[in-house]
């Protein structure tokens, strides 16, 4: 696969994806182990005991948490169905025969990449931009973004 084809039809870099990477869900699942391991929820009650220790009362949450942040990972790139089944971004570009939303001259007020917002900030916004000035090859060797605050 060539990394031209891990731009996600969105703008975003699938080889950048925590999700994709595994990174966070990998942390995460040897984090459990270990905390198992030393049967840290029994430290956890008695640390909770002391005021200045009060949030380890939420221990079990905490875990619970960690256990979900072991399922984010994704297996496969965008343009091979990876990501969110449900992707409209991935369905109208296919829809429309685009190579991605970079194509597409109304991105800037696309409702469907607002989904992006919550996640990602402004940063598949940016990427896009570049995505219409240089070539894909170019782009995936230069600036990326993966988040960023902002509007525009």
């Amino acid at each position: 696969m060539s990394d031209e084809e891990n731009i996600a039809y969105c703008g975003l870099y699938c080889k950048d994806c925590y999700n994709y990477t595994g990174t966070i869900a990998d942390l995460a699942r040897d984090l459990r182990k270990e905390l198992r391991r030393i049967h840290f929820d029994k430290t956890a009650a008695g640390l909770a005991a002391f005021s200045f220790f009060k949030e380890f009362e939420n221990y079990e949450t905490c875990y619970k948490v960690l256990g979900s942040m072991v399922k984010l990972r994704c297996r496969r790139i965008c343009r091979d169905g990876g990501g969110p089944p449900f992707c409209k971004i991935r369905k109208c570009c296919q829809k429309e025969e685009l190579t991605g939303c970079w194509e597409c001259s109304e991105f800037e007020s696309c409702e469907k990449l607002d989904f992006h917002r919550p996640f990602h900030g402004v940063a598949h916004l940016k990427n896009l931009r570049r995505l219409q000035k240089k070539d894909p090859e170019v782009f995936v060797k230069g600036q990326r973004d993966w988040y960023i605050e902002g509007n525009k």
